[in-house]
Formats: C-alpha cells, sequence, structure tokens
C-alpha cells in the first residue's frame, strides 16, 4: 500500500508536570506502549495502584511525585490523579479513530469490579464502591474516590465504577483499578473501521 495513503499513527505521548505549594508532581505517559511503570508516589499502596493502570491498561506510565505527606496523603493523591488525567487528555489529541467507549469487568477471588468509561470531553462521575474497612496499611481508603475524581474532571471524561462484590478491601481497590486500566485501554484504542474519524455526532470532543 502507498505509505501516503497509509500513514504511521502519531505517537500519542505527553508529559505533564504540576506544582503547588502542596505537590511537585511529573507523569509521562505513552498510550500505546507495553506496560512499563516507573512510580515514585510516596504512597506505596498508590504506587501498587497505578502499576495496575500501566500494567493492565498497556499503557508506559512514569510518575514521580513530592508532597506534604507528613499532613496526610489527601493532597497527593488527588493531584496525581489531576495530573495523570491532564496527561492522558493531552496525549489523546482531537481523539480522531479512537473507539471511545471502554468497559471492563475483572475479578480478584471474592471482589468483582466493573468500570465502563466514555472519552466524551465532560467530566463525570459515578463511584459506586463500599469498601469493608477504612485503611488498607495505612491508606485511607476514601482516597480511591479523590483519585478518580481528579482524573475525570482533567481527562475530560464520564466514568462509572462500581464494585459489584467483595469482603477485602485490597482486593476491593485492586479490582477497580484493574477494571479502569482494562477499559480504559478499550476506550483509547484505534478503530480500524473509523480511521480519521471522530467518534460523535457533533465532530468533536
Amino acid at each position: 500500500m502507498n505509505a501516503a495513503a497509509d500513514p504511521k499513527p502519531a505517537a500519542r505521548t505527553a508529559r505533564v508536570e504540576r506544582r503547588t505549594a502542596e505537590t511537585d508532581i511529573t507523569v509521562a505517559i505513552d498510550i500505546d506502549g507495553r506496560g512499563r511503570t516507573e512510580l515514585s508516589s510516596g504512597i506505596a499502596f498508590l504506587d501498587h495502584m497505578l502499576d495496575q493502570i500501566g500494567r493492565h491498561g498497556m499503557f508506559d506510565l512514569t510518575l514521580a511525585a513530592k508532597g506534604d505527606l507528613h499532613i496526610d496523603a489527601h493532597h497527593t493523591v488527588e493531584d496525581i490523579g489531576i495530573t495523570l488525567g491532564q496527561a492522558f487528555r493531552q496525549a489523546l489529541g482531537d481523539k480522531r479513530g479512537i473507539r471511545r467507549y471502554g468497559h471492563a469487568y475483572v475479578p480478584l477471588d471474592e471482589a468483582l469490579s466493573r468500570v465502563v468509561v466514555d472519552l466524551s470531553g465532560r467530566p463525570g462521575m459515578v463511584f459506586d464502591v463500599k469498601f469493608t474497612r477504612a485503611v488498607v496499611g495505612n491508606f485511607d481508603v476514601d482516597l480511591v474516590h479523590e483519585f478518580f475524581q481528579g482524573f475525570v474532571n482533567h481527562a475530560l471524561v464520564t466514568l462509572h465504577v462500581d464494585n459489584l462484590r467483595g469482603d477485602n478491601a485490597h482486593h476491593q481497590a485492586e479490582t477497580v483499578f484493574k477494571a479502569f486500566a482494562r477499559a480504559l485501554r478499550m476506550a483509547c484504542e484505534r478503530d480500524a473501521r473509523a480511521v480519521g474519524e471522530v467518534p460523535s455526532t457533533k465532530g468533536s470532543l
């Protein structure tokens, strides 16, 4: 096939830095990666969850963060969600040729979660996760919601997160992050039948 008629897709990568009085964060993302991650948030459990996003989404993800952890982890977790959302939005560009929608069910032993995502250009989230305990290790599970809210608000996506069952809070959280990764991977995939097209009747996302 003529190379001019079948151009190589543009790289979908981004690097975003966010610096505030509370946090200093750098995120680099390659949407069409191999699932490689280099993570240093200062919060071990969050690094474990971010690793799920990279590995199961097949995104190359590098993240370095320094935050006011002497206060608590809230600002750091929320700002990582914000910065990651900004990176995804930047890397996706005008979203031509993508599937736009993605969904996934992921089990882990007794836990099962469902995540559905629409790269809609509009922020919206429904989050129904009733954790069985308030803390995993020293990680406040309320911050899972804050992470995803930050991501949604700055990636401009619609996200539905449901933990359908689970007794172990670690398993609940991990299934949520894995399902998010798989759903996001599906939504970001290029659709061979829609090359160059924006998947919206409005003509833009």
